[in-house]
């Protein structure tokens, strides 16, 4: 530390302090949360390795970084001290990551500094075993909203480092270096080979400019139209995108969550059409032969009331009591199913099986095969609880009511709690409360208005015929689950044209049904047919006419995610599965196994398409999907297929398709690791591409989208599920002017270090 060093710090440290007190002593500026890494923690004696610090800033306020110099004074740069020792020597410089340079107007000079995080490199030579790495880093941080300033140190202390051969025995000075030129990222793609010139400042310290790759910073040119001098280069290695796993069992730092201007994605709409479809199953349960019979009885015991006001208060109470029930069974299965049990219930084989064994139950007792009932002890214990009176025997009459409806309501309950369960702790709140709130209205608007009931219509064969329509709909619906597991283990039993011959035969058989052609052994005689199930009949036909040119290869869009993927189709007439070779001749991992849609080009591995992305000097697009995400189908078939998003994605961004339910694929055993999101061993495919998301995004479900820079950083907030093809197009076009600005401004930056 030199001389001036020596004065101009204590003084600004006292003027910082009396800043404080003048301002209130209510006001403090915290210290910054500090933590390293290391590149690698096993190494040989006289190899080199870097540190890598990174601090989150408390918020409203920014850090000075290094690389600048105030002559008449100023803010001083963060500053590394470090204690002399044999066993390792300080390597060059300290770089600053990701800074930013602005003019100062008090001190009329240019500073650089950092808001919401700060990253500095250091590398260093391990000269021996149990190496002694210790010092002390200053710096200053500054409130924005009232300008007061305050200095903080973090004690150095480096661990976790293991080394095998012998020492050097080299002895090391104390080291106190700052970096000049861009003092941002791509300081760190410097390497000491590079090196070719010394300067000394007019403050006597050391800086290094690494003229050879600045001048390739600027020369590289990667093909970007619209960007003058090329693509700032960044050189292999020198960015770790693994930054989700852990660096040894001394590794303290947490996953550092991905943001674009601080904001993240919300959740817009999904809750809102989930409470929309129970709020309509709930409607649908109405109607069936074990729910509309027992309206009119129901709601008649509460008119027997002599007080009118108590029979409309016990009918609301009564309607209370049976969205309470669902909903506690809606929070039991948030509770129960959490963000790993939610994972495999989406993904496994056995509970996809499963369901779909209950489906085809479910039909087959719709279809009259047996009656579904729950044990008659059960509900007649229940019933005398009902028959004691008051308000504790109308909540138990409601328990009677969900109990006794079961065998009707439980197919549609069960496929909302199976919907359910795969999302977030408030969905299957949500959806029991919209399937409750339709199956109980009713009862609370006839007991406050029973002349409606006058209204209803009598019971009859009708009940029935709906009966046996949704057991065709729990049929075909429930060869979805068997789809998600033959997809995710790649059993290929249930191909795409299997799956519609089989669509194509449920719904005519349905159509027929109908039309009175086939009938049950509880149908009554049809003597005509009504016209309601004509016009029934006739859009099933219509649908099945729309399904038949999916035999050979139709997109048929409007059912994109319900169906299993078109690669899996062996009558494909127009193929749009084109070979996928990736960008740049890397061929991607994984493609004999995983493929993309509408023949675009991308990798299946994160690493992989992130060096592919830094060699080219492109934007990422990541697209956490899934074989059982019918969401992503969707995307892919009714969004990605637009001519101009299509051409965005496969020219101007490096697509990888991380799939979170994929089981065929194993990771080798050199790539397991434990993750800094849940601090467990990853050791398979899928839960490493979850494990990302969760890390990177704080986001288990799919689809999501990412637009990163090469570097890894976000350039726009992320996306879900929305089909609005013109928004999506925005988002990818404002992440490509977003990383062509970057590209600018490094640009510029780069070239103004070598000028200088």
């Amino acid at each position: 530390m030199n001389r001036s060093t020596h004065i101009i710090r204590p003084l600004l440290i006292l003027i910082a302090l009396l800043t404080g007190m003048a301002s209130g002593s209510s006001q403090t500026i915290p210290p910054a949360n500090w933590t390293y890494t290391l590149s690698k923690s096993k190494v040989k004696a006289g190899e080199t390795i870097e540190v890598i610090f990174k601090a989150s800033i408390p918020h409203g306020l920014h850090m000075y970084s290094l690389g600048y110099d105030c002559p008449g004074g100023g803010p001083l740069p963060a500053e590394f001290e470090y204690t002399k020792n044999k066993s390792f020597t300080w390597n060059g410089a300290t770089k600053a990551v990701g800074d930013a340079k602005s003019y100062d107007d008090v001190f009329e000079c240019d500073i650089r500094d950092f808001h919401d995080k700060a990253e500095f490199r250091q590398k260093i030579k391990i000269n021996s075993a149990n190496p002694v790495i210790k010092g002390v880093l200053s710096y200053q941080m500054c409130s924005e909203e009232t300008g007061m300033c305050v200095f903080h140190e973090f004690d150095i202390e480096i661990k976790g480092i293991e080394v095998t051969g012998g020492g050097t025995g080299t002895v090391t000075e104390t080291v106190t270096e700052t970096v000049t030129g861009t003092g941002s990222g791509n300081d760190k793609a410097s390497d000491d080979k590079h090196i070719n010139e010394s300067q000394t400042s007019d403050t006597g310290k050391t800086t290094v400019v690494d003229k050879e790759l600045l001048q390739k910073l600027i020369d590289c040119s990667c093909g970007d139209e619209g960007v003058e001098g090329g693509q700032p280069y960044i050189e292999k290695g020198a960015i770790n995108y693994a930054t989700y796993k852990r660096n040894g069992d001394l590794d303290t730092m947490s996953c550092e969550l991905k943001t674009f201007d601080g904001k993240q994605e919300e959740e817009k709409f999904s809750y809102w059409w989930f409470f929309i479809l129970a709020f309509i199953s709930g409607l649908t349960a109405l109607v069936t032969p074990c729910v509309f019979p027992m309206i009119p009885m129901t709601v008649s015991f509460f008119m027997k009331e002599e007080d009118r006001a108590k029979s409309i208060r016990s009918g609301l109470f009564y309607s209370i009591s049976i969205i309470l029930i669902y909903v506690v069974i809606g929070t039991l299965v948030a509770l129960l199913a959490g963000a790993a049990a939610a994972n495999w219930l989406s993904t496994h084989w056995i509970p996809n099986v499963f369901f779909f064994l209950i489906f085809v139950i479910f039909a087959a007792s719709f279809f009259g095969a047996f009656e579904l009932t729950l044990p008659s002890w059960l509900v007649n214990k229940v019933d005398k609880q009902a028959d004691k009176g008051g308000m504790f025997g109308v909540f138990f009459m409601a328990f009677t009511i969900v109990l006794v409806s079961f065998s009707c309501t439980g197919p549609i309950v069960g496929g909302i709690l199976v919907e359910a369960s795969r999302g977030a702790f408030l969905k299957p709140i949500i959806g029991m409360f919209g399937f409750s709130l339709a199956f109980a209205i009713p009862f609370g608007l006839f007991a406050i208005f029973p002349s409606w009931l006058n209204n209803l219509p009598h019971s009859g064969g009708w009940l029935n015929t709906v009966k046996v329509v949704l057991g065709f709909i729990e049929l075909a619906l429930g060869l979805k689950f068997l789809s998600v597991a033959d997809q995710t283990y790649h059993w290929g039993i249930l191909d795409r044209e299997v799956y519609i011959a089989l669509w194509i035969v449920i719904f005519g058989l349905m159509g027929l049904y109908l039309l009175g052609k086939l009938k049950f052994s509880h149908d009554s005689d049809m003597m005509y047919l009504p016209v309601p199930r004509l016009i029934m009949a006739i859009l099933v036909f219509s649908f099945v006419v729309y399904l038949i040119p999916g035999m050979w290869g139709a997109p048929l869009k409007q059912l994109a995610g319900y169906l299993p993927p078109t690669y899996t189709h062996d009558f494909n007439v127009k193929s749009e599965n084109s070979e996928n070779n990736g960008h740049g001749g890397l061929i991607p991992k994984y493609r004999d196994v995983l493929h993309l849609p509408d023949g675009l080009q991308g990798y299946f591995d994160f690493e992989q398409g992130m060096e592919v992305a830094r060699e080219l000097g492109m934007p990422v697009l990541i697209d956490f999907t899934g074989h059982g995400c019918v969401n992503c189908r969707e995307m892919e078939q009714k969004v990605w297929t637009e001519n101009r998003i299509h051409n965005l994605i496969n020219e101007d961004y490096v697509l990888i398709s991380l799939y979170a339910d994929e089981k065929h694929i194993d990771l080798p055993e050199e790539e397991w690791y434990i993750s800094r999101s849940s601090g467990r061993k990853i050791s398979s495919f899928d839960k490493r591409n979850l494990d990302i998301q969760q890390c990177f995004f704080n986001s288990n479900t799919q689809p999501q989208y990412a637009l990163l820079d090469n570097e890894g950083n976000l350039l726009q907030p992320t996306r879900s599920y929305d089909l609005n093809r013109e928004a999506y197009y925005t988002f990818l076009k404002n992440g490509l002017t977003e990383f062509n600005k970057r590209k600018q401004a490094k640009l510029g930056e780069t070239k103004k270090a070598v000028e200088e």
